[in-house]
């Protein structure tokens, strides 16, 4: 039981991980009573009552059908949060009872009572069904106490998890129905293992369907459930309700969801508390079962104005006024409740007088997901504005529907209205009034008039065909062409790895003199000497194409004579090298000699580079 318990606490830590949701804190008492819906008889569970303020004398209903083992024990809980400078404090109080169920079936705990500043106050019932105990599991967990011990794991078998410790499975509350008729797919974990981790989510794609998600709480508890002869605690992942789109077979793919579970390594080990069993983190995919949904099309015979709702409904029609006079407004008002495809329906017609000045209908919808379609209301308000004075007569409305409890279509019609309306005032001409009603964006539903200078252009002035016309053309694909040269002749050069490093040679050089230069300043002499040498040792290594190791004083002449380069600043190279290579062992040197030895290594390579580039 301990072992089970744990689990619970586990999986559900990171279910809350998974699933998203909202909280709502009342302020006003409330008690509440929680337990499983579903537990295995012979095994405890808790009965906890929570209460948000303090209260005495708590009141038990009869617990028929289970067994108190313990309770109660009570435990207090406080929080306090500041926002905004105001703080605010809540605190609870927890009853909880140890019970047991002897027996198979489904029980009512009926409410609770307890005593709060002299007021009563009742808690929730609760229906908990107990599942007979699940025979393979005790079997695959009682084992053999001695079969295996904390001996070498090469004994012991490969930890897995198998398909029915735990899968995800697609339950629909309707496999067969009409196109347009809403249903829930909803996505159930089923699990006997503890849960350490959560990899990547792939929900299916609903092609055919409009989709609404149904919100699932984050703060959910698992449910026992019992499949397949087997004992489980389950969770919803995720809920959609669907409302086909088209009729016709329409396969639900298999969707994908990696977790890591702990399972059983097959190995033992002592410890200060007994012998335990050692557990292993096991990365599992779990594929959903793909779904196929036969969607049956509306029958024939819908009537003239199917506004292509279906469900059930009910029609509510209104008028705000049959008497009036010209040039003030009449609102007619449309009100689809009930349980359907609410988004869907198409807005009713109203045939107003032709002389009625007529503005699109507004729509205001108050809705919420349930598991066989949106449930709420629709509000339809149709404004007109007549213009003149007379008896005017508005045809009823209609509102055709097909209707699922009697599959088969219905038509309801609103009365129909006889109009009055007296001679009005021709200074309210305007639609001021619906104006006032509607949310009017400047300059996205109502566009200034220009009122500058008009420009003329001469009828057989033509754009099209003119210099400008064929420049637009012209001039960006010359760019394009340039730019496609200019890319490939850098491509070619960045590859040619030689010519990189030739040209990047003085870089090189110039960047290492900057070292030396430093030296030069803190007057160390062996390093700045060592400076000069490597960076001409590197600048004739990348300038001549030749490996370090392979350069020496004979060859930078040979590749320099084959360069072009004369003798007398071929020699000042050769006198520089020589320089350096005594001056490291020779006795220390004035500053006056090293700066005069930088100054002119700089201008024997600045004279090189010159002297290149012009060839």
């Amino acid at each position: 039981m301990r072992c089970f318990l744990e689990k619970y606490r586990i999986t559900s830590f990171f279910l809350v991980l998974l699933l998203t949701g909202t909280t709502t804190l009342d302020a006003q008492v409330t008690f509440r009573a929680s337990a499983p819906n579903g537990v295995v008889k012979g095994e405890q569970f808790r009965l906890s009552y929570t209460l948000n303020e303090e209260g005495k004398d708590l009141r038990l209903p009869d617990l028929k059908g289970f067994e108190v083992l313990f309770g109660p024990s009570t435990s207090r809980s406080f929080s306090q949060s500041t926002i905004n400078g105001k703080t605010t404090s809540e605190s609870s109080v927890t009853y909880t009872y140890i019970l047991v169920a002897p027996a198979e079936g489904t029980f009512t705990i009926g409410p609770a009572s307890i005593n709060v500043n002299g007021s009563n106050y009742r808690s929730n019932s609760l229906t908990v069904k107990v599942l007979p105990p699940d025979k393979a599991a005790e079997n695959r967990q009682g084992g053999s106490p001695g079969s295996s011990d904390s001996g070498s794991s090469s004994a012991a078998p490969a930890a897995k998890v198998s398909a029915d410790d735990a899968f995800i499975r697609a339950i629909v509350s309707k496999n067969n129905g009409y196109e347009q008729e809403g249903f829930t797919v909803t996505f159930r974990l089923y699990t006997t293992l503890n849960i350490t981790d959560l990899g990547k989510i792939e929900f299916p794609e609903f092609e055919g369907f409009m989709v609404e998600d149904v919100t699932i709480a984050s703060n959910q508890q698992l449910q026992m459930e019992r499949y397949n002869g087997r004992n489980y605690y389950t969770a919803d992942l995720k809920k959609t309700l669907l409302f086909p789109q088209r009729s016709g077979k329409i396969t639900i793919p298999s969707g994908r969801l990696e977790m890591v579970f702990s399972v059983p390594s097959g190995k033992r080990v002592s410890t200060f508390f007994g012998t335990q069993e050692v557990m292993a983190d096991v990365k599992k995919t779990l594929v959903t079962n793909p779904l196929s949904i036969n969607v049956k099309p509306l029958p024939e015979g819908k009537p003239l104005g199917f506004s292509n709702a279906v469900g059930t409904f009910t029609f509510t029609p209104s008028i705000s006024t049959k008497q009036t006079r010209a040039n003030e407004p009449i609102t007619i008002s449309v009100d689809i409740s009930g349980t359907g495809n609410m988004k869907l329906i198409q807005n009713p017609e109203v045939k107003f007088p032709t002389n009625f000045e007529v503005y699109d209908p507004t729509v205001s919808n108050n809705f919420q997901v349930a598991t066989n379609g949106l449930t709420g209301s629709r509000k339809i308000e149709y404004l007109a504005i007549p213009r003149y004075e007379g008896h005017y007569n508005i045809p009823p409305i209609e509102f055709s529907y097909f209707d699922l409890n009697t599959n088969s279509y219905k038509t309801v019609k609103s009365p129909e209205y006889n109009l009055q309306i007296a001679k009005g005032d021709p200074g309210k001409a305007s639609a001021s009034s619906y104006v006032n009603q509607q949310n009017v964006r400047v300059e996205q539903d109502i566009r200034f008039l220009k009122t500058g200078e008009p420009q003329y252009q001469h009828k057989n002035n033509f754009f099209v065909g003119s210099l400008g016309y064929w420049l637009w053309y012209l001039i960006p694909l010359v760019l394009l062409i340039v730019f496609y040269l200019f890319n490939l002749k850098m491509a070619r050069e960045n590859a040619n790895v030689a010519l990189m490093r030739t040209r990047k040679a003085n870089k090189m050089a110039i960047k290492k003199l900057k070292m030396a230069e430093k030296f030069l300043k803190e007057h160390n002499k062996e390093k700045f000497y060592d400076e000069v040498l490597r960076a001409l040792w590197g600048y004739f290594s990348d300038k001549l194409s030749i490996p370090v190791v392979n350069l020496t004083k004979d060859n930078i002449e040979k590749e320099l004579s084959d360069y072009g380069i004369d003798n007398e600043l071929t020699g000042k190279f050769m006198q520089i090298l020589n320089t350096c290579e005594f001056a490291r062992y020779a006795p220390a040197e004035s500053d006056a000699a090293m700066d005069k030895l930088y100054n002119e290594t700089v201008d024997a390579i600045g004279k090189m580079e010159s002297k290149l580039k012009r060839k």
